[in-house]
C-alpha cells in the first residue's frame, strides 16, 4: 500500500511553487515565440519580445516572472488505496508548503493574500491559504496540479447562464473585449461548459492546467464538439485584433481550453477564465517514494530574442520633465525614463484620497512627478528591488481625477487600458498615461537602480516607494488629449485582419 507522509506533500508543493515562479512551461514559451515570429504589429511584437526576454532572464536568475506571484490553486486527485502517515489535514500540509515556498530566503515571493476580504483586508504574510480542490479517484497515488494565478487575469473571470439555444462562440466574442487588457494577453482562455454555475467555474480553472496543444489539434482535426469549439473560439477571438497587451495585433490568445459536464435541460452555464503572460503551473504525482522535485528545463527551450528601442525613442529625465514636454508626446511613442518616480496602487490611492478629503498634507510631494502602479517583490542578495512589473491601471481609475486635481501629478505608469473616467481626467488635467509591459517584471526591475519606502510602510508591498530608474522602457498609452492606443490599436488591427484576410495564429 502507498504511504504518503507530511514531508512528501510539504516539500513537493514548496518545490513546485518555487519552480513555477521562475520557469514558464516550455510549451507556453514556444507558443509565445510563434506569436512573436508572425506578429505584424510593431507595438505588439515589442511587447512579446520583452515577455520572452523576461522569461529567459527569470529562468537564468531564478527570480519571479511577475511581481504578482499569485494566489495558489491546487487540484488534488487522491487514490482511494493511499494511506496517510500524518496527523495533519491535507489542507494544512499544502498550506505549509505554500508558506515555505513564499518565504524562501533565496527567492522570496510576494505575499498577496489578504484575510477578512470584506473588512480589514489584512495580509497573511506568507500567501496562505491556497484554494484547494480535492477528489477521491481509483488508484494508489496522489496527483497534484499546482498553479499560481495572478490577480490581473483572475479579475477578468466571467460566468454566464446562457439559454440552451444561445451561441457559446458569440458570447465569448462579445465578452472578451469587455475584459480589457488587464489579463496581460496573449494567454490562454479556460472555458467550462455545463454542470452548475460553480462547476463551470471550477472546470474553466482546471482546464488551464493543460499544456498548449492547439496546433496539434488543428493538424489532426477535432473529434468532439468541444474540440470544434476550441478552434472556432481561437479564430474568432484572434480576429478581434486585441493583440499583445491590448495594443492591437494578430495574437490575443495562444490556446483555448474547454472542459464540459452534463447540465440541466433548462441550463447552459458557461465560465471563462483567462491565463496571463505569466502562466504558471506544475504537475507531480506522489507514489510513496518521498517528495517529488521538479526537473529544470534546458535553457535551449528559450529563444534568443533581443529588443532595442527604435530610432524614434525619446529619453526622458523625470527630475526635470515639464508639462510642455509631455504635451508633445504622441500615442505609441516609446520612452526611456530616467530619474525619480513614486509608486502607489490601490491601498495607497485610497489612503491619499482620504487624507486629501480630511485636509491632511500628503507624505510625498507629487507635483510634476510620475506615479508607477506597482507592488514589487522584496529584494534578495544584491538586488535593490525584486521584480517590479506594473499592475492593472483601471483599478486606480476612480481615484485619478481627485489625485490629479489635488497633487499636480504629471503622469501615471501602469499596464492595460484606462477607462472613460480616467481618460476624461487625463484630458482635463493635460496629464499622460504610460504603459509598461505586463509579464516582464524582472526585466523592468533591472532598470531600477535605487528603491526605498517613503510612506505608508504598514501597507507592505502596497507602500509608496521612491524608485530611481535608468532607461526604463514605456510607451505612451494615453496622451494629453485623451487618445488611447488601447482603443485605436485594436480597431486598426481588427480592420487589417478583415481587409487583408491575414492568416491567424
Amino acid at each position: 500500500m502507498t504511504v504518503i507522509t507530511d514531508r512528501d506533500v510539504v516539500e513537493s508543493v514548496a518545490d513546485a511553487l518555487q519552480f513555477i515562479s521562475y520557469y514558464h512551461p516550455t510549451d507556453f514559451v514556444q507558443a509565445v515565440h510563434r506569436a512573436y515570429e508572425m506578429e505584424q504589429s510593431q507595438a505588439a511584437k515589442d511587447a512579446l519580445a520583452q515577455i520572452l526576454i523576461n522569461s529567459r532572464m527569470c529562468a537564468m536568475g531564478k527570480r519571479p516572472i511577475c511581481q504578482d506571484t499569485g494566489i495558489v490553486t491546487v487540484f488534488v486527485d487522491i487514490g482511494m488505496e493511499v494511506r496517510w502517515d500524518t496527523s495533519k489535514p491535507l489542507e494544512d500540509l499544502i498550506n505549509e508548503g505554500v508558506s515555505s515556498a513564499y518565504l524562501h530566503p533565496d527567492n522570496k515571493l510576494r505575499a498577496s493574500i489578504l484575510e477578512d476580504p470584506a473588512g480589514a483586508r489584512k495580509n497573511t504574510k506568507d500567501n496562505t491559504p491556497a484554494v484547494i480542490h480535492t477528489r477521491m479517484v481509483k488508484g494508489n497515488t496522489v496527483d497534484f496540479r499546482v498553479a499560481a494565478k495572478g490577480g490581473g487575469s483572475e479579475n477578468k473571470s466571467k460566468l454566464a447562464m446562457l439559454n440552451p439555444s444561445d451561441s457559446i462562440v458569440d458570447w465569448v466574442v462579445k465578452t472578451v473585449p469587455t475584459m480589457g487588457a488587464g489579463w496581460c494577453p496573449p494567454g490562454m482562455l479556460g472555458i467550462g461548459i455545463g454542470g452548475t454555475a460553480e462547476k463551470a467555474m471550477v472546470m474553466a480553472k482546471e482546464s488551464l492546467m493543460d499544456p498548449v496543444d492547439i496546433h496539434e489539434l488543428r493538424e489532426r482535426g477535432p473529434s468532439t464538439r468541444a474540440e470544434e469549439l476550441r478552434l472556432e473560439i481561437m479564430e474568432a477571438v484572434n480576429k478581434l485584433g486585441i493583440g499583445a497587451q491590448g495594443l492591437g495585433g494578430l495574437t490575443t490568445v495562444l490556446d483555448v481550453k474547454i472542459m464540459d459536464y452534463p447540465t440541466h435541460a433548462a441550463s447552459l452555464p458557461v465560465a471563462m477564465i483567462p491565463n496571463c503572460a505569466a502562466t504558471r503551473h506544475a504537475h507531480f504525482e506522489l507514489t510513496g517514494n518521498g517528495p517529488v522535485f521538479q526537473e529544470a528545463p534546458s535553457l535551449d527551450a528559450w529563444p534568443e530574442v533581443t529588443w532595442e528601442p527604435g530610432d524614434s525613442v525619446r529619453r526622458v529625465d523625470l527630475d526635470t520633465v515639464t508639462q510642455e514636454e509631455t504635451l508633445t508626446w504622441q500615442p505609441g511613442d516609446t520612452l526611456l525614463l530616467s530619474g525619480t518616480m513614486y509608486t502607489g496602487r490601490d491601498a495607497a490611492h485610497k489612503r491619499m484620497t482620504q487624507m486629501i478629503a480630511e485636509g491632511e498634507e500628503l507624505p510625498v510631494d507629487l507635483k510634476g512627478k510620475f506615479i508607477y502602479y506597482v507592488g514589487p517583490v522584496d529584494p534578495v542578495r544584491d538586488e535593490v528591488v525584486g521584480p517590479a512589473g506594473p499592475t492593472t491601471s483601471t483599478r486606480m481609475d476612480k481615484f485619478t481625477d481627485n489625485i490629479l486635481e489635488h497633487t499636480g501629478l504629471l503622469g501615471m505608469i501602469g499596464k492595460a487600458e484606462r477607462g472613460p473616467v480616467a481618460i476624461d481626467a487625463i484630458r482635463k488635467h493635460k496629464a499622460v498615461y504610460l504603459m509598461a509591459v505586463g509579464g516582464a517584471a524582472y526585466l523592468v526591475s533591472k532598470a531600477i537602480t535605487d528603491a526605498k519606502v517613503v510612506a505608508f510602510d504598514d501597507l507592505g508591498m502596497e507602500a509608496i516607494y521612491a524608485f530611481t530608474v535608468k532607461d526604463m522602457p514605456v510607451s505612451v498609452a494615453v496622451d494629453a488629449q485623451g487618445t488611447s492606443v488601447h482603443i485605436t490599436g485594436p480597431k486598426l488591427w481588427q480592420a487589417n485582419i478583415e481587409e487583408q484576410a491575414i492568416e491567424l495564429f
